[in-house]
């Protein structure tokens, strides 16, 4: 692609009670029936473990919520690595792995009105078994879903968070990113950085 890699975003709602009109990525929280997902592949080694360390939800739960959010948000439905993946940390992936990799976890700060514990994943679009360009089965929580160029993603109204994943995704991207998967634990008084 001639403008690098993009990113699937899409708008939220001005009327929306959490994060008015930002640009998001798809997602949400988990729902009881993840957990029991029935995955084709399972999870890489390394995902696997990076979602489990400081955690109470079982990571096949996280990436099935993933899964499911993006599915009903976009209408896009991920299937297997798919062939010519270009991205750094998905070509050397075995064939039998999932191709969820798992890129970023925040906790939001205390004192605001909705907190989180989120996880971010990233996936190639070769490993959607859907139309990339085709969002008709996408609920309407989000609009103007579509496919940002990363190197113009930033210039978006979005949270700060979103933009700290893009600039993570960014590095995967270019083959710079640090060992672990970073995580902003605002769990306590102060925030914490790691790398899980």
């Amino acid at each position: 692609m001639a403008q690098g890699p993009s990113v699937l975003m899409g708008q939220r709602g001005a009327k929306a009670a959490f994060m008015p009109s930002k640009y998001v990525f798809p997602g949400g929280a988990v729902d009881a029936g993840d957990a029991d997902v029935a995955f084709a592949r399972p999870l890489a080694d390394p995902v696997r473990a990076a979602l489990a360390r400081r955690a109470r939800t079982a990571p096949e739960a996280l990436a099935g919520a993933a899964l499911r959010e993006l599915a009903e948000e976009t209408g896009q439905v991920i299937a297997g690595p798919g062939p010519g993946c270009a991205w750094p940390g998905f070509a050397d992936r075995a064939p039998d792995a999932h191709p969820l990799r798992f890129v970023f976890r925040a906790i939001t700060p205390p004192g605001r009105p909705r907190r989180f514990d989120a996880r971010f994943f990233l996936a190639p679009a070769a490993a959607l078994a859907s139309d990339p360009d085709d969002f008709e089965a996408a609920e309407d929580e989000l609009s103007h879903l579509h496919w940002v160029p990363l190197a113009e993603a930033r210039s978006l109204d979005m949270p700060f968070i979103t933009e700290v994943v893009l600039a993570e995704v960014a590095a995967i991207a270019e083959g710079a990113e640090a060992a672990g998967v970073p995580f902003f634990d605002n769990s306590g008084e102060t925030s914490v950085f790691h790398r899980l």
